[in-house]
Protein backbone atom coordinates (compact mmCIF):
# COMPACT_ATOMS: atom_id res chain seq x y z
CA UNK A 1 0.00 0.00 0.00
CA UNK A 2 1.40 3.43 -0.91
CA UNK A 3 2.25 5.90 1.86
CA UNK A 4 -0.10 8.48 0.37
CA UNK A 5 -3.01 6.03 0.35
CA UNK A 6 -2.35 4.90 3.91
CA UNK A 7 -2.10 8.51 5.06
CA UNK A 8 -5.39 9.34 3.38
CA UNK A 9 -7.15 6.43 5.01
CA UNK A 10 -5.73 7.38 8.39
CA UNK A 11 -7.27 10.85 8.34
CA UNK A 12 -9.88 11.20 11.10
CA UNK A 13 -13.49 11.62 10.16
CA UNK A 14 -15.45 14.63 11.34
CA UNK A 15 -16.63 13.89 14.86
CA UNK A 16 -20.24 14.39 15.89
CA UNK A 17 -20.99 17.01 18.54
CA UNK A 18 -21.51 14.42 21.25
CA UNK A 19 -18.19 12.65 20.61
CA UNK A 20 -16.59 14.19 23.73
CA UNK A 21 -18.85 12.10 25.94
CA UNK A 22 -18.70 8.92 23.87
CA UNK A 23 -15.76 6.83 25.06
CA UNK A 24 -16.44 3.87 22.83
CA UNK A 25 -13.57 2.98 20.48
CA UNK A 26 -13.33 3.49 16.75
CA UNK A 27 -12.14 0.14 15.40
CA UNK A 28 -10.15 -0.21 12.19
CA UNK A 29 -10.27 -3.55 10.39
CA UNK A 30 -7.73 -4.13 7.61
CA UNK A 31 -9.27 -6.39 4.95
CA UNK A 32 -7.95 -7.61 1.60
CA UNK A 33 -11.20 -6.58 -0.11
CA UNK A 34 -14.36 -4.81 1.01
CA UNK A 35 -16.69 -5.71 -1.84
CA UNK A 36 -16.43 -7.50 -5.18
CA UNK A 37 -19.24 -5.41 -6.67
CA UNK A 38 -18.76 -2.02 -5.01
CA UNK A 39 -22.16 -2.39 -3.32
CA UNK A 40 -23.44 -3.29 0.14
CA UNK A 41 -26.72 -4.89 -1.00
CA UNK A 42 -26.53 -8.64 -0.18
CA UNK A 43 -28.58 -9.47 -3.27
CA UNK A 44 -25.67 -8.12 -5.33
CA UNK A 45 -22.67 -8.63 -3.06
CA UNK A 46 -22.69 -12.42 -2.70
CA UNK A 47 -19.08 -13.02 -1.69
CA UNK A 48 -16.87 -14.07 1.16
CA UNK A 49 -15.56 -10.52 1.58
CA UNK A 50 -19.05 -9.03 1.43
CA UNK A 51 -20.37 -11.35 4.13
CA UNK A 52 -17.68 -10.08 6.48
CA UNK A 53 -19.29 -6.64 6.79
CA UNK A 54 -23.01 -7.04 6.10
CA UNK A 55 -23.99 -8.59 9.46
CA UNK A 56 -23.21 -5.31 11.19
CA UNK A 57 -25.62 -3.17 9.15
CA UNK A 58 -28.20 -5.76 8.07
CA UNK A 59 -30.23 -8.50 9.73
CA UNK A 60 -32.57 -11.34 8.84
CA UNK A 61 -35.66 -12.79 10.47
CA UNK A 62 -33.78 -15.94 11.47
CA UNK A 63 -30.04 -16.22 11.84
CA UNK A 64 -27.42 -18.97 11.95
CA UNK A 65 -25.51 -19.32 15.21
CA UNK A 66 -22.00 -19.04 13.76
CA UNK A 67 -20.58 -18.50 17.28
CA UNK A 68 -22.20 -21.57 18.82
CA UNK A 69 -23.78 -24.82 17.68
CA UNK A 70 -24.61 -23.63 14.13
CA UNK A 71 -28.33 -23.93 14.79
CA UNK A 72 -30.97 -21.47 13.61
CA UNK A 73 -32.06 -18.93 16.19
CA UNK A 74 -34.35 -15.90 16.47
CA UNK A 75 -33.25 -12.57 15.05
CA UNK A 76 -35.82 -10.05 13.79
CA UNK A 77 -38.39 -12.78 14.37
CA UNK A 78 -38.82 -13.95 17.96
CA UNK A 79 -40.27 -17.33 16.99
CA UNK A 80 -41.49 -19.36 14.04
CA UNK A 81 -43.57 -22.44 13.41
CA UNK A 82 -44.28 -24.83 10.58
CA UNK A 83 -47.85 -24.83 9.38
CA UNK A 84 -47.21 -27.41 6.65
CA UNK A 85 -44.38 -28.43 4.30
CA UNK A 86 -44.95 -25.27 2.22
CA UNK A 87 -45.62 -22.68 4.91
CA UNK A 88 -43.70 -21.06 7.78
CA UNK A 89 -45.24 -18.46 10.11
CA UNK A 90 -43.06 -16.03 12.05
CA UNK A 91 -43.65 -13.67 14.97
CA UNK A 92 -41.91 -10.32 14.50
CA UNK A 93 -40.15 -8.23 17.10
CA UNK A 94 -42.15 -5.10 17.85
CA UNK A 95 -39.25 -2.97 19.09
CA UNK A 96 -37.01 -2.80 16.01
CA UNK A 97 -35.89 0.61 14.79
CA UNK A 98 -34.52 0.99 11.26
CA UNK A 99 -31.62 3.25 10.33
CA UNK A 100 -33.98 5.87 8.91
CA UNK A 101 -35.69 6.20 12.31
CA UNK A 102 -38.82 4.24 11.38
CA UNK A 103 -40.09 1.27 13.35
CA UNK A 104 -39.89 -1.97 11.38
CA UNK A 105 -43.32 -3.16 10.25
CA UNK A 106 -44.77 -6.29 8.72
CA UNK A 107 -45.04 -4.27 5.50
CA UNK A 108 -41.26 -3.74 5.52
CA UNK A 109 -40.76 -7.49 5.84
CA UNK A 110 -43.21 -8.24 3.06
CA UNK A 111 -41.59 -5.61 0.83
CA UNK A 112 -38.10 -7.00 1.50
CA UNK A 113 -39.12 -10.23 -0.25
CA UNK A 114 -41.37 -8.60 -2.82
CA UNK A 115 -40.93 -7.97 -6.54
CA UNK A 116 -39.77 -4.37 -6.14
CA UNK A 117 -36.62 -5.55 -4.40
CA UNK A 118 -36.19 -9.09 -5.68
CA UNK A 119 -38.13 -9.18 -8.90
CA UNK A 120 -37.54 -12.89 -9.35
CA UNK A 121 -38.89 -14.17 -6.06
CA UNK A 122 -41.99 -14.83 -8.16
CA UNK A 123 -42.06 -15.99 -11.75
CA UNK A 124 -41.88 -13.10 -14.20
CA UNK A 125 -45.38 -13.70 -15.51
CA UNK A 126 -46.79 -13.75 -11.96
CA UNK A 127 -45.17 -10.38 -11.26
CA UNK A 128 -46.60 -8.94 -14.48
CA UNK A 129 -50.06 -10.24 -13.62
CA UNK A 130 -49.96 -8.80 -10.12
CA UNK A 131 -48.22 -5.51 -10.81
CA UNK A 132 -48.77 -4.88 -14.54
CA UNK A 133 -45.03 -5.03 -15.24
CA UNK A 134 -41.76 -5.93 -13.62
CA UNK A 135 -41.40 -3.12 -11.02
CA UNK A 136 -39.11 -0.25 -11.90
CA UNK A 137 -36.48 -0.81 -9.21
CA UNK A 138 -36.18 -4.51 -10.03
CA UNK A 139 -35.85 -3.65 -13.72
CA UNK A 140 -32.97 -1.28 -12.88
CA UNK A 141 -31.16 -3.88 -10.79
CA UNK A 142 -28.32 -5.81 -12.45
CA UNK A 143 -29.29 -9.26 -13.77
CA UNK A 144 -27.16 -10.83 -11.04
CA UNK A 145 -29.54 -9.47 -8.39
CA UNK A 146 -32.54 -11.17 -9.93
CA UNK A 147 -30.51 -14.35 -10.41
CA UNK A 148 -29.47 -14.43 -6.74
CA UNK A 149 -33.07 -13.88 -5.61
CA UNK A 150 -34.28 -16.67 -7.85
CA UNK A 151 -31.47 -18.94 -6.63
CA UNK A 152 -32.20 -18.31 -2.97
CA UNK A 153 -36.02 -18.32 -3.04
CA UNK A 154 -36.86 -20.28 -6.21
CA UNK A 155 -40.39 -21.26 -5.21
CA UNK A 156 -41.54 -18.47 -2.90
CA UNK A 157 -45.15 -17.80 -3.87
CA UNK A 158 -46.17 -15.05 -1.48
CA UNK A 159 -45.55 -13.36 1.85
CA UNK A 160 -48.77 -12.82 3.81
CA UNK A 161 -49.32 -10.35 6.64
CA UNK A 162 -51.47 -12.15 9.19
CA UNK A 163 -51.45 -9.25 11.65
CA UNK A 164 -49.00 -6.46 12.54
CA UNK A 165 -46.63 -8.88 14.30
CA UNK A 166 -47.22 -12.09 12.36
CA UNK A 167 -46.08 -12.88 8.84
CA UNK A 168 -46.41 -16.03 6.77
CA UNK A 169 -44.14 -17.33 3.99
CA UNK A 170 -45.88 -19.61 1.50
CA UNK A 171 -44.01 -21.67 -1.07
CA UNK A 172 -45.41 -23.07 -4.31
CA UNK A 173 -43.72 -26.40 -3.57
CA UNK A 174 -42.75 -28.28 -0.41
CA UNK A 175 -39.47 -27.05 1.06
CA UNK A 176 -37.97 -28.40 4.27
CA UNK A 177 -35.22 -25.77 4.08
CA UNK A 178 -37.39 -22.64 4.06
CA UNK A 179 -36.28 -21.57 7.54
CA UNK A 180 -32.66 -21.90 6.46
CA UNK A 181 -33.32 -19.86 3.33
CA UNK A 182 -34.74 -17.07 5.49
CA UNK A 183 -31.47 -16.99 7.44
CA UNK A 184 -29.48 -16.19 4.27
CA UNK A 185 -28.15 -12.64 4.12
CA UNK A 186 -30.24 -12.16 0.98
CA UNK A 187 -33.21 -12.07 3.37
CA UNK A 188 -32.01 -8.82 4.95
CA UNK A 189 -35.00 -6.77 6.08
CA UNK A 190 -34.91 -3.29 4.60
CA UNK A 191 -36.83 -0.04 4.95
CA UNK A 192 -39.51 0.13 2.29
CA UNK A 193 -39.71 3.88 2.64
CA UNK A 194 -35.96 4.36 2.17
CA UNK A 195 -35.85 2.02 -0.83
CA UNK A 196 -38.70 3.81 -2.60
CA UNK A 197 -37.14 7.23 -2.01
CA UNK A 198 -33.93 6.36 -3.85
CA UNK A 199 -33.64 7.64 -7.40
CA UNK A 200 -31.98 4.48 -8.72
CA UNK A 201 -31.00 1.03 -7.62
CA UNK A 202 -27.25 1.66 -7.46
CA UNK A 203 -27.62 4.52 -5.00
CA UNK A 204 -29.67 2.22 -2.79
CA UNK A 205 -27.19 -0.62 -3.07
CA UNK A 206 -24.28 1.51 -1.92
CA UNK A 207 -26.04 2.48 1.31
CA UNK A 208 -28.97 0.16 2.09
CA UNK A 209 -31.10 0.99 5.12
CA UNK A 210 -31.52 -1.93 7.48
CA UNK A 211 -31.78 -2.68 11.19
CA UNK A 212 -28.27 -3.66 12.31
CA UNK A 213 -26.21 -2.26 15.19
CA UNK A 214 -24.27 0.01 12.81
CA UNK A 215 -25.41 2.10 9.86
CA UNK A 216 -23.44 2.90 6.75
CA UNK A 217 -21.88 6.36 7.04
CA UNK A 218 -19.42 6.30 4.16
CA UNK A 219 -18.52 3.83 1.44
CA UNK A 220 -15.66 4.54 -0.93
CA UNK A 221 -15.23 1.62 -3.28
CA UNK A 222 -11.85 -0.13 -3.07
CA UNK A 223 -10.84 2.12 -0.17
CA UNK A 224 -12.90 2.25 3.01
CA UNK A 225 -16.30 1.41 4.47
CA UNK A 226 -17.29 3.33 7.61
CA UNK A 227 -20.12 2.16 9.83
CA UNK A 228 -21.40 4.30 12.72
CA UNK A 229 -23.07 3.02 15.87
CA UNK A 230 -26.85 2.96 15.72
CA UNK A 231 -27.73 3.58 19.34
CA UNK A 232 -31.42 2.80 18.84
CA UNK A 233 -30.51 -0.77 17.96
CA UNK A 234 -33.01 -3.21 19.45
CA UNK A 235 -30.23 -5.49 20.68
CA UNK A 236 -28.58 -2.87 22.86
CA UNK A 237 -26.06 -0.09 22.45
CA UNK A 238 -23.21 -1.18 20.11
CA UNK A 239 -19.80 -1.46 21.84
CA UNK A 240 -17.90 0.53 19.18
CA UNK A 241 -18.58 4.11 18.14
CA UNK A 242 -17.38 3.49 14.62
CA UNK A 243 -16.11 0.60 12.46
CA UNK A 244 -13.71 1.31 9.60
CA UNK A 245 -13.07 -1.49 7.12
CA UNK A 246 -9.95 -0.42 5.20
CA UNK A 247 -8.99 -2.21 1.98
CA UNK A 248 -5.37 -3.39 2.09
CA UNK A 249 -4.72 -6.12 -0.51
CA UNK A 250 -1.26 -7.20 0.69
CA UNK A 251 -0.95 -9.52 3.70
CA UNK A 252 2.30 -7.87 4.86
CA UNK A 253 0.71 -4.42 4.78
CA UNK A 254 -2.28 -5.60 6.82
CA UNK A 255 0.02 -7.10 9.43
CA UNK A 256 2.17 -3.94 9.53
CA UNK A 257 -0.92 -1.80 10.08
CA UNK A 258 -1.90 -4.00 13.02
CA UNK A 259 1.56 -4.04 14.61
CA UNK A 260 1.99 -0.28 14.18
CA UNK A 261 -1.37 0.48 15.78
CA UNK A 262 -3.01 1.77 12.59
CA UNK A 263 -5.44 -1.16 12.66
CA UNK A 264 -7.07 -3.12 15.46
CA UNK A 265 -7.85 -6.18 13.31
CA UNK A 266 -6.19 -7.69 10.24
CA UNK A 267 -8.10 -10.31 8.26
CA UNK A 268 -7.14 -13.33 6.16
CA UNK A 269 -3.83 -14.14 7.81
CA UNK A 270 -1.94 -17.19 6.46
CA UNK A 271 -0.90 -19.70 9.12
CA UNK A 272 2.80 -19.12 8.44
CA UNK A 273 2.39 -15.53 9.67
CA UNK A 274 0.99 -16.44 13.09
CA UNK A 275 4.35 -16.23 14.86
CA UNK A 276 5.19 -12.84 13.34
CA UNK A 277 1.89 -11.49 14.73
CA UNK A 278 1.96 -13.07 18.17
CA UNK A 279 5.62 -12.42 19.01
CA UNK A 280 4.65 -8.82 19.82
CA UNK A 281 2.75 -10.02 22.89
CA UNK A 282 0.05 -7.41 22.23
CA UNK A 283 -1.66 -9.33 19.45
CA UNK A 284 -3.17 -12.73 18.85
CA UNK A 285 -4.68 -14.88 16.10
CA UNK A 286 -8.25 -16.14 16.39
CA UNK A 287 -10.40 -18.29 14.13
CA UNK A 288 -10.11 -21.62 12.37
CA UNK A 289 -12.03 -23.72 9.89
CA UNK A 290 -15.35 -22.33 8.74
CA UNK A 291 -18.39 -23.55 6.81
CA UNK A 292 -16.72 -22.94 3.46
CA UNK A 293 -14.72 -25.20 1.13
CA UNK A 294 -12.16 -24.15 -1.44
CA UNK A 295 -12.79 -25.58 -4.90
CA UNK A 296 -11.31 -25.78 -8.34
CA UNK A 297 -14.05 -25.35 -10.94
CA UNK A 298 -14.21 -26.56 -14.56
CA UNK A 299 -15.73 -25.04 -17.69
CA UNK A 300 -16.81 -28.11 -19.64
CA UNK A 301 -17.24 -26.02 -22.79
CA UNK A 302 -13.48 -25.82 -23.26
CA UNK A 303 -12.53 -28.11 -26.18
CA UNK A 304 -10.47 -30.38 -23.91
CA UNK A 305 -12.60 -30.18 -20.81
CA UNK A 306 -15.68 -31.38 -22.67
CA UNK A 307 -14.29 -34.85 -22.06
CA UNK A 308 -15.07 -35.80 -18.44
CA UNK A 309 -12.03 -38.10 -18.38
CA UNK A 310 -9.72 -35.09 -18.60
CA UNK A 311 -11.58 -33.33 -15.79
CA UNK A 312 -11.35 -36.50 -13.73
CA UNK A 313 -7.59 -36.58 -14.37
CA UNK A 314 -7.37 -33.05 -12.92
CA UNK A 315 -9.09 -34.24 -9.72
CA UNK A 316 -6.69 -37.18 -9.23
CA UNK A 317 -3.56 -35.04 -9.69
CA UNK A 318 -4.15 -32.79 -6.64
CA UNK A 319 -2.22 -33.55 -3.46
CA UNK A 320 -4.77 -32.26 -0.97
CA UNK A 321 -2.97 -33.63 2.10
CA UNK A 322 0.16 -31.66 1.20
CA UNK A 323 -1.93 -28.52 0.82
CA UNK A 324 -3.46 -29.03 4.26
CA UNK A 325 -0.25 -29.96 6.07
CA UNK A 326 2.33 -27.76 4.35
CA UNK A 327 0.31 -24.63 3.63
CA UNK A 328 -2.12 -24.61 6.54
CA UNK A 329 -0.03 -26.25 9.24
CA UNK A 330 -2.69 -28.89 9.83
CA UNK A 331 -5.28 -26.24 10.70
CA UNK A 332 -7.41 -27.20 7.72
CA UNK A 333 -8.80 -30.59 6.69
CA UNK A 334 -9.60 -32.42 3.48
CA UNK A 335 -13.41 -32.44 3.54
CA UNK A 336 -15.83 -35.22 2.65
CA UNK A 337 -16.54 -33.69 -0.74
CA UNK A 338 -18.87 -30.70 -0.96
CA UNK A 339 -20.62 -31.37 2.33
CA UNK A 340 -20.28 -30.31 5.96
CA UNK A 341 -20.57 -32.16 9.26
CA UNK A 342 -23.40 -29.92 10.44
CA UNK A 343 -25.62 -31.48 7.74
CA UNK A 344 -26.35 -34.06 10.43
CA UNK A 345 -28.43 -36.94 9.09
CA UNK A 346 -27.94 -35.71 5.51
CA UNK A 347 -24.16 -36.15 5.72
CA UNK A 348 -22.91 -38.94 3.44
CA UNK A 349 -20.47 -40.80 5.67
CA UNK A 350 -17.49 -42.42 3.98
CA UNK A 351 -17.56 -40.01 1.05
CA UNK A 352 -14.25 -38.48 0.02
CA UNK A 353 -12.85 -36.41 -2.84
CA UNK A 354 -10.97 -38.29 -5.58
CA UNK A 355 -7.77 -39.88 -4.27
CA UNK A 356 -4.38 -38.46 -5.14
CA UNK A 357 -3.25 -40.94 -7.80
CA UNK A 358 -0.90 -39.74 -10.55
CA UNK A 359 -0.96 -43.11 -12.31
CA UNK A 360 -4.76 -43.01 -12.52
CA UNK A 361 -4.61 -39.43 -13.83
CA UNK A 362 -2.18 -40.46 -16.57
CA UNK A 363 -4.36 -43.45 -17.48
CA UNK A 364 -7.42 -41.22 -17.84
CA UNK A 365 -5.51 -38.79 -20.07
CA UNK A 366 -4.33 -41.64 -22.31
CA UNK A 367 -7.87 -42.99 -22.56
CA UNK A 368 -9.15 -39.51 -23.42
CA UNK A 369 -6.55 -39.10 -26.18
CA UNK A 370 -5.25 -35.87 -24.65
CA UNK A 371 -2.13 -34.66 -26.46
CA UNK A 372 -0.97 -31.78 -24.31
CA UNK A 373 -3.19 -29.03 -25.68
CA UNK A 374 -3.10 -25.90 -23.44
CA UNK A 375 -5.82 -25.45 -20.83
CA UNK A 376 -6.10 -21.99 -19.21
CA UNK A 377 -6.20 -21.53 -15.44
CA UNK A 378 -7.56 -18.10 -14.51
CA UNK A 379 -6.03 -17.14 -11.20
CA UNK A 380 -6.36 -14.32 -8.67
CA UNK A 381 -3.23 -13.72 -6.64
CA UNK A 382 -4.57 -13.22 -3.13
CA UNK A 383 -8.33 -13.33 -2.78
CA UNK A 384 -8.25 -16.59 -0.82
CA UNK A 385 -5.78 -17.32 1.97
CA UNK A 386 -2.65 -18.91 0.48
CA UNK A 387 -4.31 -18.85 -2.94
CA UNK A 388 -1.13 -18.58 -4.97
CA UNK A 389 0.67 -21.25 -2.96
CA UNK A 390 -2.26 -23.66 -3.32
CA UNK A 391 -2.28 -22.99 -7.06
CA UNK A 392 1.42 -23.81 -7.29
CA UNK A 393 0.90 -27.18 -5.63
CA UNK A 394 -1.94 -27.99 -8.00
CA UNK A 395 -0.11 -26.89 -11.13
CA UNK A 396 2.89 -29.00 -10.16
CA UNK A 397 0.67 -32.09 -9.88
CA UNK A 398 -1.17 -31.35 -13.12
CA UNK A 399 2.02 -30.88 -15.10
CA UNK A 400 3.49 -34.04 -13.59
CA UNK A 401 0.79 -36.08 -15.35
CA UNK A 402 1.07 -34.18 -18.64
CA UNK A 403 -1.67 -31.57 -18.27
CA UNK A 404 -0.55 -28.41 -20.05
CA UNK A 405 -2.01 -25.84 -17.67
CA UNK A 406 -1.43 -22.22 -18.62
CA UNK A 407 -1.84 -19.74 -15.75
CA UNK A 408 -3.61 -16.51 -16.67
CA UNK A 409 -3.52 -13.91 -13.90
CA UNK A 410 -6.68 -11.83 -13.42
CA UNK A 411 -7.37 -8.77 -11.25
CA UNK A 412 -10.93 -9.52 -10.14
CA UNK A 413 -13.75 -12.02 -10.36
CA UNK A 414 -15.57 -10.36 -13.29
CA UNK A 415 -12.40 -10.95 -15.31
CA UNK A 416 -12.20 -14.53 -14.10
CA UNK A 417 -15.80 -15.23 -15.12
CA UNK A 418 -15.72 -13.28 -18.38
CA UNK A 419 -16.65 -15.14 -21.55
CA UNK A 420 -13.93 -13.27 -23.43
CA UNK A 421 -11.33 -15.80 -24.44
CA UNK A 422 -11.30 -19.46 -23.47
CA UNK A 423 -12.32 -20.37 -19.93
CA UNK A 424 -10.91 -23.56 -18.49
CA UNK A 425 -10.14 -23.89 -14.80
CA UNK A 426 -10.65 -21.33 -12.04
CA UNK A 427 -10.65 -20.96 -8.26
CA UNK A 428 -13.80 -20.66 -6.21
CA UNK A 429 -15.22 -21.50 -2.81
CA UNK A 430 -18.65 -22.66 -1.65
CA UNK A 431 -20.26 -21.91 1.71
CA UNK A 432 -23.05 -23.76 3.45
CA UNK A 433 -25.21 -20.98 4.83
CA UNK A 434 -27.53 -23.44 6.60
CA UNK A 435 -27.43 -27.12 7.46
CA UNK A 436 -28.68 -28.77 4.29
CA UNK A 437 -26.93 -29.63 0.99
CA UNK A 438 -29.42 -27.43 -0.86
CA UNK A 439 -27.55 -24.46 0.64
CA UNK A 440 -24.36 -25.25 -1.25
CA UNK A 441 -24.55 -28.02 -3.86
CA UNK A 442 -27.87 -26.97 -5.38
CA UNK A 443 -27.49 -23.23 -4.78
CA UNK A 444 -24.12 -23.01 -6.52
CA UNK A 445 -24.16 -25.84 -9.07
CA UNK A 446 -27.84 -26.49 -9.79
CA UNK A 447 -29.88 -24.83 -12.57
CA UNK A 448 -30.11 -21.52 -10.66
CA UNK A 449 -26.49 -21.63 -9.48
CA UNK A 450 -23.59 -19.60 -10.77
CA UNK A 451 -21.88 -22.39 -12.72
CA UNK A 452 -25.05 -23.23 -14.60
CA UNK A 453 -26.08 -19.62 -15.16
CA UNK A 454 -22.75 -18.46 -16.61
CA UNK A 455 -22.60 -21.48 -18.90
CA UNK A 456 -19.69 -23.32 -17.28
CA UNK A 457 -21.30 -26.62 -16.44
CA UNK A 458 -24.68 -28.29 -16.86
CA UNK A 459 -25.88 -31.85 -16.44
CA UNK A 460 -29.45 -32.87 -17.19
CA UNK A 461 -29.74 -35.53 -14.48
CA UNK A 462 -28.14 -33.24 -11.91
CA UNK A 463 -30.65 -30.52 -12.77
CA UNK A 464 -33.58 -32.86 -12.31
CA UNK A 465 -32.20 -34.13 -9.01
CA UNK A 466 -31.68 -30.56 -7.79
CA UNK A 467 -35.44 -30.01 -8.01
CA UNK A 468 -36.08 -33.30 -6.23
CA UNK A 469 -33.72 -32.39 -3.39
CA UNK A 470 -35.31 -28.95 -3.00
CA UNK A 471 -38.88 -30.22 -2.90
CA UNK A 472 -38.47 -33.67 -1.34
CA UNK A 473 -39.86 -34.40 2.11
CA UNK A 474 -38.77 -38.01 2.68
CA UNK A 475 -35.40 -37.96 4.53
CA UNK A 476 -34.21 -41.30 3.16
CA UNK A 477 -34.99 -40.38 -0.42
CA UNK A 478 -33.44 -36.92 -0.06
CA UNK A 479 -30.24 -38.49 1.24
CA UNK A 480 -30.12 -40.92 -1.69
CA UNK A 481 -30.69 -38.02 -4.09
CA UNK A 482 -27.88 -36.04 -2.49
CA UNK A 483 -25.47 -38.97 -2.80
CA UNK A 484 -26.28 -39.40 -6.49
CA UNK A 485 -25.67 -35.69 -7.07
CA UNK A 486 -22.23 -35.96 -5.45
CA UNK A 487 -21.45 -38.92 -7.71
CA UNK A 488 -22.30 -36.88 -10.79
CA UNK A 489 -20.66 -33.56 -9.87
CA UNK A 490 -17.50 -34.93 -8.23
CA UNK A 491 -16.79 -38.21 -10.05
CA UNK A 492 -18.68 -38.90 -13.27
CA UNK A 493 -18.98 -35.46 -14.88
CA UNK A 494 -16.92 -33.22 -12.61
CA UNK A 495 -18.23 -29.69 -12.16
CA UNK A 496 -15.61 -28.94 -9.51
CA UNK A 497 -13.25 -30.67 -7.17
CA UNK A 498 -12.96 -29.87 -3.46
CA UNK A 499 -9.49 -28.88 -2.23
CA UNK A 500 -9.67 -28.15 1.50
CA UNK A 501 -11.92 -26.66 4.14
CA UNK A 502 -11.36 -22.92 4.33
CA UNK A 503 -9.47 -21.46 7.27
CA UNK A 504 -10.34 -17.93 8.36
CA UNK A 505 -7.69 -16.47 10.66
CA UNK A 506 -7.96 -12.95 12.04
CA UNK A 507 -5.17 -11.08 13.80
CA UNK A 508 -6.32 -8.69 16.51
CA UNK A 509 -5.31 -6.70 19.55
CA UNK A 510 -5.15 -9.12 22.44
CA UNK A 511 -6.96 -6.73 24.79
CA UNK A 512 -10.09 -6.64 22.59
CA UNK A 513 -12.40 -9.39 23.80
CA UNK A 514 -13.97 -10.34 20.50
CA UNK A 515 -14.71 -13.81 19.16
CA UNK A 516 -14.34 -15.22 15.65
CA UNK A 517 -17.21 -17.28 14.29
CA UNK A 518 -17.45 -20.28 12.00
CA UNK A 519 -17.96 -18.17 8.87
CA UNK A 520 -16.45 -15.07 7.26
CA UNK A 521 -19.00 -12.94 9.16
CA UNK A 522 -17.57 -10.49 11.70
CA UNK A 523 -19.93 -9.60 14.56
CA UNK A 524 -19.37 -6.37 16.50
CA UNK A 525 -22.56 -6.52 18.57
CA UNK A 526 -22.45 -6.26 22.33
CA UNK A 527 -23.12 -9.98 22.70
CA UNK A 528 -19.79 -10.73 20.97
CA UNK A 529 -17.82 -8.15 22.91
CA UNK A 530 -16.24 -8.70 26.30
CA UNK A 531 -17.61 -12.23 26.60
Amino acid sequence: MSLSRRAALALPLAAPAFAQTDNRPTLTIAVQKISNTNTMEPLREQSNVGSRTWFNHGETLIEQDWWGDLSLRPALATAWRRIDDRTVELTLRNDVKMHDGRTMTAEDVQFSFGPDRMGWNMATEQARNLFGSIPTQARQAPPEVLAVARRTYPALERVEIVNPTTIRFVNRTPDLTLEGRLSRNTGMIISRDAFEKQTNWLEWARRPIGTGPYRIADFRADQVLTLEAFDEYWGGRPPARRLRFVEVPEVASRINMLLSGEADFACDIPPDQIRSVERSGRHEIVGGTIMNHRLTVFDKNHPNLRNPLIRRAFTHAIDRETIVSALFGGRSVVPKGLQFDFYGSMLIEGWAPPRYDLAEARRLLREAGYRGEPIPYRLLAGYYTNQLAVAQVMVEGWRAVGLNVQIEMRENFPQVLSREGARGVRDWSNSASYNDPVSSLVAQHGPNGQQWQIGEWQNEEFGRLSAELETGTDPTQRRATFRRMLEIAEREDPAYTVLHQSVNLTAKRRDLRWQAGQSFVMDFRGRNWGA
